[in-house]
């Protein structure tokens, strides 16, 4: 049997990127709400990241977005998070904002665009090479709304073509991480609509070329564990971005819809070896926070990760096998329920109190009077946004 001792002992090994854009402006379909002591550069929404890791202890990195966090000096930049305490990591293409783009990027049938889609991720290459950054990902807007609208093989062709130029400007240590998500914007057909297809075009690419799940990406029923567990078990799993979602791409906190889906996830995480800094799959957030403030957002966010980890590491795996093996259903199912029931909460803050951590990060951050800070220091200039 797992102890909530056990548990915590390997809880040190969790880390979770955020990212820069959850600390912008952002909205619905209709509108974007600005709010008091919303960051204006990347400098700002670093070091509110910054406050999330010194609060909780989960988030070292922050990824950024381009060219939402572009700057004139991207080695300046790494040395002023690492002064706050954090690290640059993934960085995120975007090919989806420009009017060039309106018929696609890398699967366009205009070689003009082609090439300035492909030229734009080689700058993101530069990028990482003076940040210190693993991970290039590629989330594509890519699709058409109607049949007969573009020819679907050659823009599978295409993306191959282009995709093939990007990985070849990888440097030895870098990533390729290609997205997928089954609509939106496009609605007739998406060019990397699920993970096969992402995993088709990496496998091709080779080694350094892996396939990156966000959970809010996919078709309501979808068994997102049985996916995470096919790629890890294929060795294509390179990231997730975590949110939640109710009907479509949602960006609602990890875990407010379904918290025993993210616990069923984490369990095959730790089951196929992506748990752990050694283990090549990097946890990031992908959210957006409309209604509630940005930054207890994202300390909710690494909160709920952290608790059903260590829910999932409860399962008292030996058990588990047996009676799966045995053919027990009924108590194979017991014995998840078990450790998702389990209320590790009291332990979670005691845990860190005894890293230096305040035991209830949420309470603290209200006590500490930051947002009243930033509420008063930030006045004037542009508050950054979805395009900004």
């Amino acid at each position: 049997m797992n102890t909530i001792e056990t548990a915590l002992g390997r809880l040190g090994e969790l880390a979770i990127e955020v990212p820069s854009w959850a600390y912008g402006n952002s909205g619905t379909r209709f509108k974007v709400f600005g709010t008091p002591g919303t960051p204006r550069t990347v400098h700002e929404k670093l070091a509110d990241a910054a406050k999330v890791h010194e609060l909780t202890g989960l988030a070292p990195t922050v990824a950024l977005h381009i060219p939402w966090d572009k700057v004139d000096d991207y080695a300046a930049l790494k040395e002023y998070a690492a002064d706050l305490g954090v690290g640059l990591g993934t960085v995120n293409s975007n090919t989806f904002q420009d009017d060039e783009y309106k018929f696609g990027s890398l699967t366009s049938s205009n070689p003009a665009v082609r090439r300035r889609a492909v030229d734009h991720h080689l700058e993101c290459l530069e990028i990482m090479h003076a940040t210190g950054s693993r991970d290039l990902k590629i989330w594509l807007a890519d699709g058409t709304n109607y049949p007969g609208q573009d020819d679907m093989r050659g823009r599978q062709d295409r993306l191959a073509e282009s995709l093939q130029e990007i990985y070849a400007g990888l440097g030895e240590e870098q990533r390729l991480v290609l997205e997928y998500k089954f609509f939106e914007p496009a609605f007739y057909h998406t060019d990397v609509p699920d993970w096969g297809t992402s995993y088709a075009q990496t496998l091709a690419l080779g080694e350094k070329a892996f396939v990156c799940l966000d959970t809010g990406h996919h078709a309501p029923g979808t068994n997102i564990e049985f996916i995470v567990m096919q790629l890890l078990r294929l060795g294509k799993l390179g990231s997730f971005d975590f949110n939640s979602r109710f009907y479509a791409d949602d960006d609602l906190i990890v875990g407010a819809a379904d918290p025993f889906q993210l616990f069923r996830i984490m369990h095959e995480v730790i089951r196929g070896g992506g748990f752990g800094k050694d283990s090549g799959v990097a946890l990031m957030l992908d959210q957006c926070h409309n209604l509630e403030e940005k930054i207890p957002g994202q300390i909710r966010s690494v909160l709920n990760v952290q608790e059903m980890t260590a829910r999932a590491l409860l399962i008292d795996t030996d058990a588990l096998a047996e009676a799966q093996r045995s053919g027990d259903v009924l108590a194979a199912n017991s014995i998840f329920n078990d450790a998702f029931y389990t209320d590790v909460r009291p332990a979670l803050a005691q845990w860190r109190e005894s890293r230096g951590l305040p035991a209830d990060p949420m309470a603290a951050f209200k006590a500490s009077g930051y947002q009243k800070k930033i509420n008063e220091d930030r006045v004037g200039g542009q508050q950054a946004g979805w395009g900004a």
